[in-house]
């Protein structure tokens, strides 16, 4: 089982949200947070001035067996895609175990996906 932590920009969330359940993801987390990047420029927008240092940004949490693994990142790829800088990060790490509360099962058989 994979783990795949994708933290991108807030105008892209729902079209990607919308992408992962129409392909086989049928469940991920996701919360606001808030990062430094390298840029550190003021910008000015309608006469007032934005330090750019703080990003807001969306951070998506999935976890999946690893069939899955390839077309969930190349999923999350295309839709957070605009080619600026900004766009966001994908990290993915292994997932040793995974237990259902309600059943008490154990082993990726608890994931449910569609394949």
């Amino acid at each position: 089982m994979k783990k795949i932590e994708a933290i991108i920009r807030k105008t892209k969330f729902e079209e990607l949200k919308e992408a992962l359940l129409s392909s086989d993801i049928d469940w991920f987390e996701y919360h606001d947070v808030k990062g430094i990047g390298q840029s550190r420029q003021e910008r000015i927008y309608r006469g007032v001035q934005y330090s750019t240092d703080v990003i807001e940004r969306v951070a998506i949490t999935i976890v999946c067996r690893e069939l899955l693994l390839e077309p969930t990142i190349s999923v999350i790829l295309k839709v957070a895609h605009t080619g600026e800088i900004g766009d966001g990060r994908i990290f993915v790490s292994d997932v040793a175990q995974t237990w259902s509360i309600r059943t008490g099962e154990c082993g990726d058989t608890v994931l449910r996906d569609k394949k």
